[in-house]
């Protein structure tokens, strides 16, 4: 089992949540914080999960994940509702960085993810979780790639357009069946009318 699959099984499963996606990262900081476990004290690796309840009305948040040295289990640290999230800085937005930073109502984090591609691919699944998720206050998205937004925004398309194909065929079966409906009683009366005619020819 690889490490997301273990934390969506042991952090947010218990809590009847859904983890929709993570990425591993380390501080943008001086302080140095190892990346690997690589045998030093207390180092450990961090991962930011996003994550929504199964209960209705459904809940998303960001968790901040870690695993220490010589731990199988991971631990569950701070937590934010998706509305205190207030920005998502990709740093640049002309080329492949794994750079981001995290501004929310009440912290500021800066982050290096384990690969750009591992950032692009949460950075898509957090603007689709906002638009899914948030009626209003949606965080903003800056120094973004457009392949990024662009990605997300065709997700968020695409489901919008799957659900408006869906009602639109759910009309279209409803107008069917009116005219089956109706072509189904025109054949009724017309049976009824040939056959009164019949009657009558025979009397």
């Amino acid at each position: 089992m690889n490490a997301k699959s273990a934390i969506s099984k042991e952090i947010f499963a218990p809590h009847d949540e859904r983890m929709l996606g993570a990425v591993q990262v380390k501080r943008r900081t001086k302080k140095k914080i190892p990346f690997l476990a690589t045998g030093g004290q207390g180092e450990y690796l961090t991962y930011i999960c996003l994550s929504v309840t199964n209960k209705k009305p459904a809940q998303a948040s960001i968790t901040k994940v870690k695993q220490f040295e010589g731990s199988t289990s991971f631990v569950r640290r701070t937590q934010w509702m998706l509305e205190q999230l207030r920005q998502v800085n990709g740093i640049d937005p002309n080329r492949d960085s794994p750079e981001f930073d995290l501004l929310f109502e009440n912290a500021f984090d800066q982050w290096v993810a384990s690969t750009a591609s591992e950032k692009c691919t949460f950075f898509q699944v957090l603007h689709h979780t906002c638009q899914r998720y948030l009626t209003d206050k949606k965080p903003e998205f800056i120094n973004c790639q457009s392949k990024i937004m662009g990605a997300a925004d065709s997700v968020t398309s695409a489901v919008q357009k799957a659900s408006q194909a869906l009602n639109e065929r759910g009309e279209r079966l409803g107008r069917a069946e009116e005219k089956t409906e109706e072509l189904k009683n025109s054949a009724q009366q017309f049976a009824e009318t040939a056959h009164k005619l019949a009657m009558k020819h025979k009397c």
